[in-house]
């Protein structure tokens, strides 16, 4: 006889869905489709069905998004949700600024908590989530995608794999144009261009760099960082000028606990003309690689070009020539939702789930430093976060 399996409901308050990521990443990419495929297998006995409840401010966009997908229940009363055993799971995607009072009132409630970065403004915020977290002895998680990416997979293989030898240095350019709103409609929300609001990408890509630093390669140990606002001026969906009061661009220098350099570009404010949205190149002794978000480029030793300064005549060399693409192994589901496939099963098996508020505390406890060193003007030693 087949053995039965048993399909098991877990109810996830999903709060800030009528955002950007919230709707996009997480429930189209993420929840949906596992709902689709017929829920999580977790164990040879257990799949489970997540069964999740909309939640934001605005009645007409919940309507509007459960119309959408098809998920029937939605709210705007997030008290009562937190109050219902149904749901023992608290997700929330919405702006930064409001995000550290609904997470801690969810873990006031006894609820597992997932969210996204920065779970708070402040690192002692953050820690503030994390100390109450452990007291309540839920399951807590942060969102840290970037480590899923296939082309940081590919990286990460290398890494592992030796291919770099001792490695040198890292850098890094992350950025795109983002509209002003004017004559073209802005890609990204007005309040990551206001620090009143919780805006600026140093807060917002700090977060990301920490985790990648440290999963890659080895824990910050220092850091400088010019943060500024190039575009001060910007404008809402209505036409209506607004004045840009938070960084749209950084650059920032990391030493590393292993003696690493890495140095990270990110702006707003940058024309692409490179392979990607986001590039990282790493050199080694043995060779070098560049990671997009997707493709990887390596460059061992023994392909290595030997260029010789003299700008007087064209160069015999086409540099780009030299980088051979390396291969994917496997199908690469999308980051997200791998990423909540592992925290679904850390809630129902207790499988390992290193990424917890901890981890997102001390993402903004970067931030936080590269907000300090830019102000001052100075080289800040990063210490550990207790």
């Amino acid at each position: 006889m087949d053995k039965k399996i048993e399909i098991r409901p877990l109810g996830i308050i999903m709060n800030g869905v009528t955002g950007r990521m919230g709707k996009n990443q997480h429930l189209m990419r993420s929840v949906l489709p596992i709902i689709r495929q017929g829920g999580l297998k977790v164990n040879d006995d257990t799949v489970v069905m997540p069964k999740p409840v909309l939640v934001g401010r605005s009645d007409s966009k919940l309507k509007e998004l459960s119309k959408e997908t098809g998920i029937s229940d939605w709210s705007t009363d997030l008290d009562s949700l937190l109050e219902n055993s149904d749901y023992p799971v608290y997700f929330d995607a919405q702006v930064t600024d409001m995000r550290f009072e609904s997470v801690k009132n969810a873990i006031n409630a006894g609820k597992h908590i997932y969210c996204e970065k920065p779970v708070a403004a402040t690192s002692k915020d953050s820690m503030e989530l994390y100390d109450l977290a452990r007291s309540a002895a839920i399951k807590h998680g942060v969102v840290q995608d970037k480590l899923w990416l296939p082309g940081l997979v590919k990286l990460k293989r290398l890494i592992d794999q030796g291919f770099f030898g001792k490695i040198l240095s890292v850098k890094a350019d992350f950025g795109y144009w983002v509209f002003e709103g004017d004559s073209v409609p802005a890609q990204r929300p007005s309040w990551n261009y206001r620090k009143e609001d919780g805006g600026g990408i140093i807060l917002d890509m700090f977060c990301h760099w920490r985790y990648v630093l440290d999963n890659l390669f080895a824990g910050v140990k220092s850091l400088a960082c010019l943060g500024t606002t190039l575009i001060p001026e910007r404008f809402e969906s209505d036409g209506s000028l607004y004045r840009a009061t938070a960084d749209d661009t950084a650059y920032a220098i990391f030493e590393l606990e292993n003696g690493v350099v890495a140095q990270i570009n990110s702006s707003w404010a940058t024309r692409v003309r490179r392979d990607d949205l986001f590039c990282m190149q790493v050199d080694g002794t043995r060779g070098s690689a560049i990671a997009g978000l997707r493709d990887l480029w390596m460059q061992p030793y023994s392909a290595t070009p030997r260029p010789v300064w003299n700008p007087d005549i064209e160069s015999p060399l086409r540099f780009f020539d030299n980088w051979m693409k390396m291969p994917s192994y496997e199908e690469h589901d999308n980051a997200f939702k791998i990423q909540w496939e592992l925290f679904l099963k850390h809630i129902v098996n207790d499988d390992p789930f290193p990424w917890d508020l901890h981890e997102a505390a001390k993402g903004v406890q970067l931030a936080e430093l590269a907000l300090e060193a830019s102000k001052k003007r100075i080289w800040i030693n990063v210490p550990e976060l207790k």
